[in-house]
């Protein structure tokens, strides 16, 4: 084995470990060995896992080593899956078998999953190595990943800071090295969201281009799946393990990252859907990353100019209806009602008292939304937009006062209307993105002087997942 993995595996790209794991100069057991002491070194302030699963990961780490020396002595390593040995993490709404599935809910009773749910059992297909469950948002509900559960994730850049949400705990986990990429899945900006907080390339792909990261009850067929990464290349591949053949580009994404694309007609726009109902203000950080982001894009030589798209004043109810449908259904004992957090608790009785027809009536609309939004955005290439208005926020920030040790206006801790209106502040070009289907990267372009990571998002046409992944990869270069 070559001295530099022998050193410092952390200081290998996913790309590179992947290289070395393929090649034999690292052996599985080794690369998962180095992540188990990682997370034992820096879970406990960070907060990215819920779950370790620490002797299973190395058992299988063992039989990945076994089955990697067989293949090559009987010269068939082709047979081995594109991630062979590879270590990641899965957020804790993803069933992995045998472990427990939190859904970052004390309501709950966590028996483990009695066998993997699409997306792990895609992944495990494509050889990963599960070393546990990551910190999740009650039911996902929210933009910041704090619950009842466990602690809360913190953000590596600033551990006051929240890493964002629902992927909050697998975007830690890979800034802090605990994980060299992982897959994240997005329904209103889960991957996007702590992407921009924790200064990562979160890629959230359109809808239908990654099967496995459908949701069961997802009406509005919201929830997709994505890569979560330090850089492009590392997200290109594991989009590759992610991505059937027939939705992924010939010779596929890795193989292709790195080539510029030809010069794109970008529209820069600050309009959101969210700003009738809540106002919001924009930070000046998030302006200095949409600047900075802007100049990069014109340097590589593409046009940027302003874009003015009007979005339909009805669309907050009709998102919140459907965002919120899933958690009036969830199977939940009465007696078990009261642990639920004060956001859950709320949005849930009101989902029980709507009527089918009112939840139809707010699906129907957001289709029409979607034709309508994507009609506007089909005058550009692409839309640009700073990925959060504001600087990642403090722990506790949206729910009043909590973990931090600071403490927030006691007349609206625990408001649930307070506490989302805040996450749609902060987070106002999100949703809309999921619900017109269409893929949308965050990539991170500055950095403020607090040392806080700030991001732009991209979104694209349909079918344009490669054409983001380049563009992350020319502006990483700069």
């Amino acid at each position: 084995m070559a001295d530099t993995y022998k050193t410092d595996v952390s200081c290998l790209s996913a790309v590179q470990l992947r290289d070395a794991l393929a090649s034999g100069e690292l052996s599985a057991r080794e690369a998962t060995g180095h992540f188990l002491a990682a997370i034992e070194s820096g879970n406990k302030q960070l907060g990215a896992f819920v779950t370790v699963t620490a002797e299973r990961a190395l058992r299988h780490a063992e039989d990945a080593d076994r089955l990697h020396t067989r293949l090559v002595r009987e010269h068939r390593q082709e047979e081995l899956g594109l991630l062979h040995g590879m270590p990641v993490a899965f957020k804790d709404l993803t069933d992995v078998a045998g472990v427990p599935t939190t859904h970052g809910s004390a309501a709950l009773e966590h028996k483990p999953a009695p066998e993997d749910g699409a997306l792990a059992a895609t992944l495990k297909g494509q050889g990963v190595i599960s070393l546990g469950k990551t910190q999740v948002p009650e039911f996902g509900l929210t933009a910041y990943s704090e619950n009842r559960v466990a602690p809360p994730s913190r953000n590596p850049h600033a551990m006051g800071r929240s890493s964002g949400g629902s992927s909050g705990g697998s975007a830690a986990a890979v800034a802090a090295g605990l994980v060299p990429f992982a897959p994240g899945t997005d329904g209103g900006g889960s991957i996007r969201i702590p992407a921009g907080a924790c200064g990562l390339v979160g890629l959230k792909p359109g809808r239908g281009v990654v099967p496995s990261g459908a949701s069961a009850g997802d009406a509005a067929k919201l929830v997709v799946a994505g890569p979560l990464a330090r850089t492009a290349a590392d997200a290109a591949l594991l989009m590759d393990a992610l991505a059937p053949r027939d939705q992924a580009p010939d010779g596929g994404y890795l193989a292709s990252v790195g080539r510029a694309p030809e010069p794109l007609r970008i529209g820069v726009s600050l309009d959101s859907p969210w700003a009738g109902i809540y106002p919001f203000q924009i930070e000046e950080e998030a302006v200095d990353a949409l600047e900075l982001g802007t100049k990069l894009l014109e340097k590589a030589g593409h046009s940027v100019s302003e874009a003015a798209i009007r979005y339909d004043n009805r669309y907050p109810d009709a998102f919140t209806t459907a965002w919120t449908a899933g958690v009036g259904s969830a199977r939940i004992a009465p007696q078990r009602e009261a642990l639920l957090t004060p956001l859950t608790r709320t949005f849930r009785r009101r989902a029980q008292q709507r009527s089918a027809s009112k939840v139809n009536e707010a699906l129907s609309f957001l289709r029409q939304f979607e034709h309508d939004t994507v009609a506007q955005y089909a005058e550009w290439d692409l839309i640009l937009m700073p990925t959060l208005a504001q600087t990642p926020r403090p722990i506790g920030w949206f729910t009043g006062g909590g973990h931090s040790g600071e403490q927030w206006p006691s007349e609206w801790a625990g408001d649930a209307d307070e506490d989302y209106k805040r996450q749609c502040q902060y987070a106002p070009w999100s949703s809309m993105v999921n619900v017109c289907g269409l893929p949308a990267i965050s990539i991170p372009v500055h950095t403020t002087a607090a040392g806080l990571p700030m991001g732009i998002q991209l979104i694209g046409r349909p079918g344009s997942e490669l054409l983001l992944l380049q563009l992350a990869a020319v502006l990483e270069t700069r």
